[in-house]
């Protein structure tokens, strides 16, 4: 067998597709909120990164609907939940008590914790700081104390410095300068771009509808992986006879293309194009990695 060169694995047609999907969202939501005659009537704060919520353009332009608050700041739990509520009751994923049916259940719930690791390393802590607070203030960030700045204190406007947004924010200040990272974009992608690869993987490969996934050879042949790798391609023969298109997987896809919604809200109504921008390499890094 030919060596293989480094990530072998090429995305198929519809995980091209999903991919383009992000962009797109992002493209389509601020191209809306540029040319929207009420968004742009909103006054935008900046520090704030949104509009001012007295003179929202729209309900989901308030940091206080239901969605955001409900979904959003709680979105990977409910991207935990609906996934493992996937991954422990979807029949298209073995026969009951199998040992193939464990062996996916532990590399699925692997595939969560390496994903999950991520999102705390760049929205939680990385050792300190999260990644998204460290590059603010590598790019040269620092949080302004407000309330010190109104009573007269001009040291107190970039001089106290915090490492954290969370810290700031607490001691009455806001992030001025440097590059401040979306994490809402950062969440919603990364969950929804999770349970879509998990999903649908299963799903349309049980409703005979999933592509084969290729491998690029040292030689530049290309061939299926299940072939290369001597892989079986289906390993729930003879047992699954209910739709594969179950109570879990419209849940899991019904939690993603919520996410997808609100990244739109998102893309219309909050942060500068600019910020939004920036996630797309810290997304690109995760799906070479969960590859």
């Amino acid at each position: 067998m030919s060596a293989r060169k480094d990530s072998p694995y090429l995305p198929t047609y519809a995980e091209s597709v999903l991919l383009l999907v992000y962009p797109a969202t992002l493209i389509l939501g601020s191209i809306f909120g540029l040319i929207d005659p009420a968004t742009r009537a909103s006054p935008y704060i900046e520090t704030h990164q949104s509009h001012d919520q007295d003179l929202a353009p729209s309900y989901f332009a308030k940091k206080s609907n239901l969605v955001n608050i409900l979904f959003v700041k709680r979105g990977w739990f409910w991207v935990t939940v609906s996934y493992f509520l996937f991954l422990f009751t979807n029949a298209a994923l073995g026969a009951r008590g199998s040992d193939a049916l464990l062996r996916k259940r532990i590399q699925g719930t692997l595939r969560w914790g390496i994903v999950t690791l991520w999102w705390v390393f760049v929205t939680q802590w990385f050792f300190g700081p999260a990644i998204i607070d460290r590059g603010f203030l590598l790019t040269g960030g620092a949080c302004e104390l407000q309330r010190e700045i109104e009573r007269g204190d001009v040291k107190a406007d970039r001089t106290e410095r915090f490492v954290t947004s969370m810290a700031c924010k607490a001691h009455g200040g806001k992030w001025s300068g440097g590059h401040d990272i979306s994490g809402h974009v950062f969440l919603l992608v990364l969950g929804s771009m999770f349970l879509f690869q998990e999903v649908l993987h299963v799903a349309l490969r049980a409703a005979k509808g999933r592509e084969e996934r290729v491998v690029l050879l040292q030689n530049g042949e290309v061939k299926g992986a299940d072939s290369e790798f001597g892989a079986e391609r289906v390993d729930t023969q003879n047992v699954i006879t209910a739709s594969p298109w179950d109570f879990g997987v419209k849940i899991a896809l019904g939690v993603g293309a919520l996410s997808i919604w609100m990244l739109l809200m998102t893309a219309a109504y909050f942060h500068t194009w600019f910020e939004k921008a920036r996630i797309i390499p810290y997304l690109k890094k995760q799906h070479a990695n969960s590859q």
